[in-house]
């Protein structure tokens, strides 16, 4: 599994990247995170708005920093 980080680097980036890694290491599930902060890749995803969370090349969300919870969610469903 290849998670991305889409964002500037910015605190919400970091915090959505954070928040991933707790996710993952709940879940038991091994992935590769990827930070992603050149715009033209990220608009290349159709995003507008990051933080963004891309799961195998699939945009799961943007625009919001999500809770560890809600990640873990979001990874039961593609999983």
């Amino acid at each position: 599994m290849i998670v991305k980080i889409l964002g500037s680097g910015c605190k919400n980036c970091e915090t959505l990247a954070d928040n991933t890694k707790v996710a993952l290491k709940e879940t038991g599930l091994d992935a590769e995170i990827i930070k992603v902060t050149d715009f033209q890749e990220i608009m290349a995803y159709g995003v507008m708005s990051t933080p963004a969370l891309v799961i195998d090349e699939k945009v799961v969300s943007f625009g919001k920093v999500l809770k560890p919870k809600e990640i873990v969610q979001i990874l039961d469903k593609v999983r």
